[in-house]
């Protein structure tokens, strides 16, 4: 796992919300992920302790950012509570 900062677009990815990095590029300029509360651009850093809220459909993701991640991880619970 990555110290410091990682891009959005790339740390959705490795937390597995999108099956692809343009996918998860495509949701944020899309306006379907919030970061503390607001929109945000695919290039956007995410930093531990940051608020995101994930929208896939119908369903809304919310939690804090635990750990962060720039390649693929097994389980999603070990980087958002």
């Amino acid at each position: 796992m990555s110290e410091g900062r990682v891009r959005i677009d790339k740390w959705l990815w490795a937390a597995r919300f999108f099956k692809t990095r343009t996918l998860a590029t495509e949701a944020v300029a899309g306006g379907r992920v919030h970061l503390d509360g607001a929109r945000t651009k695919p290039s956007h850093e995410v930093r531990v302790g940051d608020e995101l809220q994930i929208t896939i459909g119908e369903v809304v993701f919310t939690g804090t950012g635990r750990a962060l991640a720039d390649r693929r991880v097994v389980e999603l619970a070990d980087l958002v509570a």
